[in-house]
């Protein structure tokens, strides 16, 4: 074996060519949760007998995070994963939170280096979504509908009904809705309207169904879209300003019959001046000025 790696080693270096690669049977991988998965990667063998293995986790939001470092599973993996065959990956159980691209990285000790992805997706059937539906909107406003399943794997598709039509997801492809303004994501779930109409007034509900198990849909509400009431707007200003009217006739009476404190005097601050009283030898006390009794001779 040791001869054939060293053959390979000096032809691809006497050719020029590097024949360092990596590869695997299984770039997809799905399987229901709480079931087994193996995930495969194999390397050229100009990488030798005991090449450097590690294996990566990617989630849907671009992070990164060991799974296999250094030979041995993560703390967070540690029980979950083994590695088999130097080089290839089981869990005993996976869970939807393991949905994601593994890369596998195979090294030399001379820096020769390859990768391979394994795409692992744990399918999990749909769940009651949550939905947002305005009970309330004014005409010519924008509306939007809101639909979402955190649970479904692969991503579901989203579809919504109104008084229990289906709506298609491009209204200007079917003649029965050829008037309608509605924009709809069947991948993100939202039914926007851009200037809703009163023909757009309805029990609306979301449904979400994936390949791996039956629809679910949210219970919905009624959407009513009404002109804006300018009668009662236009009441409400009127009554204002008399209220207003007669708040300032009433303080203008009660000035002009004296029924409101004038603007009072100032009043004339005493200052009080504190005399102390004197008391002397023959008992009797003072009015307050100094007055000599003795004298002192030195």
């Amino acid at each position: 074996m040791r001869l054939l790696v060293s053959l390979l080693l000096f032809l691809s270096t006497a050719t020029g060519v590097s024949c360092f690669s990596a590869s695997t049977t299984t770039e997809l991988v799905k399987v229901k949760e709480n079931e087994g998965a193996d995930l495969t990667c194999s390397y050229s063998a100009d990488f030798g007998s005991n090449p450097r293995v590690e294996w990566k986790f990617r989630d849907k939001q671009g992070s990164t995070k060991y799974v296999v470092f250094d030979g041995k599973p993560t703390s967070t993996y540690e029980g979950r994963v083994t590695m088999y065959g130097g080089s290839n990956l089981r869990f005993a159980k996976v869970t939807r939170h393991d949905s994601g691209e593994y890369i596998c990285e195979v090294s030399s000790q001379q820096s020769q280096f390859a990768q391979i992805t394994v795409t692992l997706i744990a399918l999990v059937p749909p769940s009651v979504p949550k939905c947002g539906i305005p009970s309330s909107v004014t005409t010519d406003n924008t509306a939007t509908l809101s639909c979402f399943d955190p649970d479904s794997s692969p991503e579901p598709e989203y579809r919504w009904y109104k008084d229990n039509t289906l709506l298609p997801a491009d209204p200007s492809k079917n003649v029965n809705f050829k008037n309608a303004t509605y924009k709809l994501d069947p991948k993100t779930g939202k039914l926007v309207f851009p200037s809703a109409k009163k023909m757009d007034t309805g029990n609306y509900y979301c449904e979400v169904l994936n390949e791996v198990g039956p629809a679910q849909r949210c219970k919905g509400g009624r959407m009513e879209v009404r002109d804006m009431n300018t009668g009662g707007i236009v009441a409400g200003v009127i009554i204002g300003l008399l209220l207003l009217g007669v708040l300032i006739g009433g303080v203008w009476y009660a000035n002009k019959k004296g029924y409101l404190p004038k603007t009072s005097q100032r009043k004339e601050q005493h200052s009080a001046v504190y005399q102390p009283q004197s008391t002397y030898a023959d008992g009797l006390e003072d009015d307050g000025d100094f007055k000599q009794k003795s004298s002192f001779v030195v």
